[in-house]
């Protein structure tokens, strides 16, 4: 059943996107040197309102690539980043809905299946943070980088408390982890660095990344046991950080122009990343970081994050062709199933549960959970009761649920999985 929905969803904004922004100082009209040119808001009461207002904090692309909204839409997308006054928020919000309406967007596909999910989200304190990716916590609480406003967040699922960290001015946390400590490790995608939060003292020590042409550190996964946390850099890299000293080993990918994106760990603590750039997929040796990439059999795939399975086979979510794979490093064999929401459907975040794949739909309104099951090969889908506003990465809690972070509604997500029925035991 395909299902428009009346949510309010967020922008559906590429991380790319995001990234053009913060990998050059953030422009506040929108234009970078060597990019695109700087947006021009069309003429009309409120035009300068909206450009006094919006740029103060984000690019004027942010709203010329929105889904666009009506203007209650807007007044509440507005509500999720600033604080106006009632006359300044009714011009914004007539100016954008006149200029910026609603765009059409593939509705979300809903499916029915044997499992039950309950989605309780959160709004983040600091309005226009935009929750970037989300951490699981080994005490229960949920993470999330606060990445527009340099911020750390820590949420008690249990009791709702809330509590921020402040950063160093410009980090723009893009992915965290976790050392076996309690330490919360992110990268710095803005400044370059990768840090390192105690939760206890609130102290934060930052590792600059000192190698010429080496930038925009993206995604960590942690080896806690080895005591080192491995990372994605923008420019075409894999690096590595011994947890105790700090030092930091970066190598560059085999093919040139490549994104290394979303990264994990297989059984035997080997890294594989997949290459948003190429129809590529990368295994690193932990000791010597040599790479060796896995070419994908078709050019168009575009491979945005994964999972690893038990039997350490690869999952991935193909952003552009809207579509999920599987990569079997034993056999080189490679499968694909189209998504739900069909080739605009932008699969994003994603994990497993015990065999299942959990992804998202980031490019449908709203935003959806996609459950599949490999072994009857059927989908199931949920939607985000908020639109979600691109969910960018999953992890699974001890207990088998999902922890979000929805970028575009400044809110953190916990995904509670109910029981499957009698047909399926995991």
């Amino acid at each position: 059943m395909r299902v428009r929905t009346a949510f309010l969803l967020t922008m559906a904004v590429l991380s790319g996107s995001v990234f053009a922004l913060t990998a050059s100082g953030q422009q506040p009209a929108g234009g970078r040197p060597g990019g695109p040119p700087p947006v021009q808001l069309p003429e009309g009461p409120g035009r300068q309102q909206v450009q006094a207002t919006c740029t103060r904090c984000h690019g004027l692309n942010l709203i010329a690539n929105s889904w666009g909204y009506t203007r209650d839409g807007w007044q509440d997308r507005i509500a999720t980043m600033v604080k106006l006054p009632a006359p300044d928020l009714e011009t914004i919000s007539s100016y954008l809905a006149t200029h910026y309406p609603i765009k059409d967007a593939p509705g979300a596909v809903l499916l029915s299946g044997p499992a039950t999910v309950s989605i309780k989200e959160w709004l983040a304190p600091t309005l226009g943070s935009r929750p970037h990716d989300s951490h699981a916590a080994a005490d229960g609480s949920i993470w999330w980088t606060g990445q527009y406003a340099s911020k750390l967040g820590r949420l008690d699922p249990k009791s709702g408390e809330i509590r921020e960290f402040d950063l160093p001015a410009n980090s723009q946390p893009h992915g965290l982890a976790e050392d076996p400590q309690g330490n919360i490790w992110y990268t710095g995608i803005q400044k370059g660095v990768i840090g390192r939060l105690d939760p206890r003292s609130g102290q934060v020590r930052e590792y600059p990344i000192m190698e010429p042409g080496v930038r925009g550190p993206h995604t960590p996964i942690m080896d806690g046991r080895r005591r080192r946390m491995f990372f994605t850099l923008q420019s075409g890299h894999v690096g590595r950080i011994n947890l105790d000293s700090g030092e930091i080993t970066i190598r560059k990918t085999p093919s040139d122009n490549t994104y290394p994106y979303g990264i994990r760990l297989n059984s035997q603590g080997v890294p594989w990343y997949v290459d948003f750039r190429g129809n590529r997929i990368g295994s690193v040796d932990p000791q010597t970081m040599d790479i060796k990439e896995h070419q994908l059999p078709n050019a168009d795939a575009r491979p945005r994050r994964l999972t690893i399975t038990a039997d350490d086979v690869i999952w991935y979510t193909d952003f552009p062709r809207g579509t999920l794979g599987r990569f079997d490093p034993k056999t080189g064999e490679t499968r694909e199933w189209p998504s739900p929401g069909g080739p605009q459907s932008e699969p994003y975040a994603i994990t497993s549960i015990r065999g299942i794949i959990w992804y998202s739909e980031s490019g449908v309104r709203p935003n959806t959970m996609v459950r599949f099951d490999p072994q009857t090969e059927k989908f199931q889908t949920f939607a985000i009761p908020s639109g979600g506003g691109v969910l960018r990465h999953f992890e699974a809690t001890a207990q088998g649920n999902i922890v979000t972070a929805n970028s575009g509604v400044n809110k953190i997500g916990l995904v509670e999985i109910g029981t499957l029925s009698a047909n399926r035991t995991n």
